[in-house]
Order: C-alpha cells, then sequence, then structure tokens
C-alpha cells in the first residue's frame, strides 16, 4: 500500500482519538483534516466513521471492569440491568434520526463552512451551559441516572448528527443541563460512545463495503489503531480535567478555530474544495 496514503491514515487516527471524547467534534475536524490531506473522497468518509471504533475500544479497555460487570448481571442484577437499558434509551433517538437524515446531512452539511458555523455555535451553547448555577447537581453518579434523564440526553446526542456540534459536547452539556455533575455527565457520554460508534461504524461499514477489498486492511488497522491510543490518552487526561475544570477553554478554542475556517475560506488563503 502507498506509504504517504498510511501516513495520512495515521494522521487522521490521532486526530479522531484526540478529538472524539472533548466537547470538539471529531467529525468536523476529520472533514477539515482529510480536505487539507486530500483523503477526502468517499472512502475516506467511511473511513473517517470506521475507525471511530479505534476510539471506543479505548473506552471499553478504560471501564473493562464496568463492561464486564453490566455484561455479567444482566439477567440477575437490577444496577447492571438498569445501566445497560439507560444506554440502550439514550443510544435510540440518534439512532432513528440517523438512520432517516444521515444522507441529506452528508450531502449538505458534510462541508468545511457548515462545520465551521457549527464550531462556533457549539461554543456559544457551552459558554451558556457553563454559566448556569452548578452547585447543586440533581445526578452525582451514572447509577442514579433514570430512563427519563437517558432519554433527555440521547435527544442531546442526536444534535450531532450536525457536523461540527459533536457527539461528546451534546451529550455532556445535554446532561449538565438536565442536573448531571460535570463528572457523571462525562462518564455517561463515554459509555454511551460505545453502542453509538458501534453501530454507526458497522452501519457504514456495510452500507458501503462494494468501495473495500483486503487490500485497505492495512489502511483500516493503521487508523484504527492509532485512535485507540490516542483516544486511550485523552480519556485518561480529560478526567482528570474534569475534576478541577470546566469546559469554557474549549469554547473558545471552537469558536477560533471555527473563525479561523471561515476567513480562509472567505480569502481563498485555504481552498476547502469540499466547501
Amino acid at each position: 500500500m502507498d506509504t504517504l496514503l498510511l501516513i495520512k491514515a495515521l494522521v487522521m487516527g490521532v486526530v479522531e482519538g484526540l478529538t472524539e471524547f472533548l466537547p470538539v467534534s471529531s467529525t468536523g475536524h476529520l472533514i477539515l483534516a482529510g480536505d487539507l490531506l486530500h483523503f477526502n473522497d468517499d472512502k475516506a468518509k467511511v473511513f473517517d466513521v470506521v475507525i471511530q471504533t479505534g476510539a471506543m475500544l479505548a473506552i471499553v479497555w478504560e471501564y473493562r471492569a464496568r463492561f464486564t460487570a453490566a455484561v455479567a448481571g444482566v439477567l440477575s442484577d437490577r444496577s447492571a440491568q438498569r445501566f445497560i437499558a439507560n444506554l440502550f434509551i439514550a443510544f435510540l433517538p440518534a439512532a432513528v434520526l440517523g438512520l432517516l437524515f444521515s444522507r441529506a446531512i452528508k450531502a449538505h452539511l458534510f462541508k468545511p463552512v457548515p462545520v465551521a458555523l457549527a464550531f462556533i455555535i457549539g461554543a456559544l451553547v457551552i459558554l451558556w451551559v457553563e454559566r448556569r448555577d452548578r452547585s447543586h447537581a440533581r445526578i452525582d453518579s451514572v447509577d442514579d441516572m433514570t430512563p427519563l434523564d437517558a432519554l433527555k440526553v440521547g435527544f442531546a446526542q442526536a444534535f450531532a448528527l450536525i457536523p461540527g456540534t459533536s457527539r461528546s459536547g451534546a451529550t455532556i452539556m445535554g446532561g449538565m443541563l438536565f442536573g448531571l455533575s460535570r463528572r457523571a455527565a462525562t462518564e455517561f457520554s463515554f459509555f454511551l460512545a460505545v453502542p453509538t460508534l458501534i453501530a454507526a461504524g458497522a452501519y457504514d461499514a456495510f452500507k458501503n463495503r462494494a468501495l473495500f477489498s483486503a487490500a485497505d486492511a492495512p489502511l483500516f488497522g493503521v487508523g484504527t489503531l492509532t485512535a485507540f491510543v490516542s483516544a486511550f490518552l485523552c480519556v485518561r487526561w480529560l478526567l482528570r480535567y474534569v475534576a478541577t475544570h470546566d469546559f469554557k477553554p474549549f469554547a473558545w478554542y471552537r469558536i477560533a478555530f471555527g473563525i479561523l475556517v471561515l476567513l480562509t475560506a472567505y480569502t481563498g488563503v485555504v481552498d476547502w474544495s469540499a466547501g
């Protein structure tokens, strides 16, 4: 396989892993990075979705004891049953809406300029949520969530179907808005990534299977592995970060990055060919 193509896969894997669980939009960053690297054809778009599996596996590994206990207790332990049921409930809104509207979204919004606008709008939402009084969060632990709490977070996640919004940002901010503590909202966002990213990766890979052959295995292997490693490091860091910090710095980053993309698109400094 072409060495340059493998290097592009490595870069995209790192971008995916570092941004998947931060409220900055991994899809938005992948669209922008892919455009700059000229790695944005139909096969590359499926690649972007499939390598999210690597980031998802980092969560499974980090919380392996939690997931093992949930699977082992699914038939007998009420806490495990509630945990799995809440993940399923929260997963449904994005799954249903994604099936209904994914083709239209990809046709019109998977472009740098709409992504940049979503970056900025999402940043304003983060700043608004963080300005609210957080001194009396109703839910301090994921285990205290009700099915209604899970459904509310699930509808918040559905906003992330718009590229540039951020799946983690939507679920974390939605969780905080609906009464979860910052850590509980962050951890539930991690857990919800598992069914969401598995479903998205499997669906896109199956739907576009005709685009690929066995020769593409190294490409996907490199992207998935680097996504796993970088996501694992990022998750460890983020858990320490949320213990003593808020998400405002990510909002300012989103605003700065979004404005930069819009300015370079307007002035022609960067040829955003996908836009």
